[in-house]
């Protein structure tokens, strides 16, 4: 029979220090590592950042269309010379018609317009080649006259005509290329433009053709460019300098055409005094008071383009002696002298 025995207080105190010894390295390790003992908290979504999903700006993205409004396109009017390497026999200077077609040998119609030039010589090389006439054909089109580029400049410049135009050009610039105006001209312009045929613009350049007055308007390919015809008055006769005068306006009066022309001289014949001026219905005789209007004893009175102001001799009754036709002579051979403001 076993006997129990209790044990000594030494072995006790041994025995609690050393499950001591045990449980606090235990307890610091749960301290230190809270995740290990298992957590209930609720899962948080986050937006996936750039780096860990695919965005739409790291895909490569189509090409945009290639665009031609920067290039020159063939249209109505202009002019072609196209050629054949080794075939000299198909070359052709040609202008395209309305229809934007042309005609070449072998291949009859072919329709260039709205092409550009690179364009224009592959169609011609394919009909060439597809039609068994020319063996890998190699065409060469050049455009000598390009419609799209042309201002018609018209009335009262040195030279009038066509002017291909290219970059910025003013008004000036264009007149200045036609050689200027002309004695007759009265400086005032109309520009039609291609895109709004029913509009015209009326500018009045200055006298001394500032480049940078606001009239001297851009010019556009396609544009119509008149020069107008400015109101000529004449004045003839017992006068210091008989001539024929060019005004910017139409404010052109008797006094002021005496004045212009040296004024009277001292055998004029003041009573006589006539204007000549042409009507539908033809020539007209208005008698003038000369020496009542220089007295200022009548009011002065307006002229019209193209009169003739004539003032005689008082030893001479010319004005029944002389004709309307041979007065008119005599005005149209004197010099004309510009009016400016």
């Amino acid at each position: 029979m076993l006997a129990l025995t209790r044990p000594s207080r030494p072995h006790v105190l041994f025995t609690t220090l050393i499950l001591l010894t045990i449980s606090v390295p235990l307890i610091a390790a749960q301290d230190a590592f809270p995740s290990a003992t298992p957590q209930t908290t609720k899962p948080t979504t986050s937006a996936p950042s750039a780096q860990s999903t695919p965005s739409a700006q790291s895909t490569p993205s189509a090409p945009p269309p290639a665009s031609t409004s920067g290039l020159s396109l063939l249209g109505p009017a202009d002019l072609l010379d196209i050629s054949v390497y080794g075939v000299p026999e198909l070359s052709e200077k040609v202008r395209i018609n309305n229809s934007g077609d042309v005609y070449l040998p072998l291949i009859d119609y072919v329709h260039l317009g709205g092409l550009t030039p690179e364009e224009a010589q592959s169609v011609i090389e394919k009909r060439l080649a597809d039609g068994g006439f020319v063996n890998n054909p190699h065409v060469v089109l050049l455009v000598t006259e390009s419609a799209g580029s042309t201002v018609t400049l018209l009335g009262e410049v040195s030279r009038p005509g066509p002017y291909n135009i290219s970059g910025e050009r003013h008004l000036l610039d264009l007149i200045s290329v036609a050689g200027g105006f002309t004695e007759r001209s009265s400086k005032t312009v109309t520009v039609t433009h291609r895109s709004d045929p029913t509009h015209t613009a009326t500018s009045k350049l200055p006298a001394n053709l500032d480049p940078s007055d606001p009239n001297n308007v851009l010019i556009e390919p396609g544009d119509t460019v008149v020069a107008q015809r400015g109101p000529v008055f004449y004045v003839v006769g017992d006068v210091g300098k008989p001539s024929g005068f060019v005004s910017d306006s139409e404010n052109l009066t008797v006094l002021k055409a005496i004045a212009l022309a040296g004024g009277a001289n001292k055998t004029a014949s003041m009573g006589g005094t006539t204007i000549l001026r042409r009507t539908p219905q033809g020539t007209q005789q208005i008698k003038i008071p000369l020496g009542k209007i220089m007295r200022a004893k009548a009011q002065d009175i307006p002229m019209e383009s193209e009169d003739i102001l004539f003032v005689p001799s008082s030893t001479k009754k010319v004005v029944v002696t002389r004709s309307a036709e041979a007065l008119t002579q005599m005005a149209t051979a004197l010099s004309l002298i510009a009016v400016r403001p």
